[in-house]
């Protein structure tokens, strides 16, 4: 299937089991988990195909988890951050030849890894309650400039939410809400773009059951997490995805 030795087919489910739950239980990290590992054993296509489909079934069961009127409810609510994510990824996407990808990951990276540490050493960054109308759009408006660009427009979202202190299904829910916008939109552009074709659809409908699978899985374990716990490891892996776009701005 696709080219793959049952060994590779092996350690491609695993990993997407892997990263299915930790989707489920913080709400991201998925794709980067996929192409980071996928990446180190195969072509860069094959990689990107097989973290397609995975990534739009999940966004849709975390953005739904609760039913259509809380996915509705939290659309309503993060519309600025919404709008301009999408608003301004449509505009960057016009430059991402133009601008230095590594640059930009270096300029997203630093300020993650910077957050997520001073967090987790015990400070506080809150907003106040009559500066987020104008912080949400700000960041949303920065996650869409970036996204544009490096694909990437998740953490400026998820820094919002640790600084207001949302509860924590809202925010995987507000997440899954976000991303499940992107997913739709690089879903589409790939099957136009021929990544997804005759050859790679069928193993990417194939990886969607482990990523199902990890992600039920993962929601159980986001359950029974007492909220400081819930926060503590969005901040790990939030550092861990900053310190990754480092490496990659890097070229490690």
């Amino acid at each position: 299937m696709s080219g793959l030795d049952p060994a590779a087919l092996a350690i491609v489910l695993a990993i997407t089991l892997f990263a299915g739950f930790v989707k489920g239980a913080v709400g991201f990290a998925m794709p980067m988990i996929m192409i980071s590992a996928f990446s180190s054993f195969l072509p860069a296509e094959t990689a990107l195909s097989l973290l397609i489909l995975p990534t739009l079934f999940t966004n849709i069961a975390q953005a739904f988890r609760q039913g259509w009127r809380a996915a509705w409810e939290s659309t309503v609510t993060y519309r600025r951050h919404i709008v301009m994510v999408v608003v301004f990824l449509m505009i960057s996407a016009q430059f991402a030849t133009a601008i230095p990808q590594k640059v930009m990951l270096a300029i997203l990276g630093v300020p993650i890894v910077a957050f997520a540490l001073w967090q987790l050493s015990g400070r506080s960054l809150a907003i106040r309650i009559e500066h987020r109308g104008r912080v949400e759009a700000f960041l949303g408006m920065i996650g869409g400039l970036y996204g544009g660009v490096s694909g990437i427009w998740g953490p400026p979202l998820i820094i919002y939410l640790l600084s207001i202190g949302a509860e924590k299904r809202e925010q995987v829910r507000v997440q899954g809400v976000v991303f499940l916008i992107g997913a739709v939109t690089l879903t589409g552009a790939h099957l136009y773009s021929g990544v997804l074709n005759e050859n790679t659809l069928p193993l990417a409908v194939v990886v969607t059951i482990p990523a199902a699978i990890g992600l039920w899985g993962g929601f159980r374990l986001h359950d029974r997490l007492d909220p400081a716990r819930f926060r503590r490891w969005t901040l790990i892996l939030l550092a861990i995805t900053g310190a990754n776009l480092v490496r990659r701005a890097a070229g490690l």
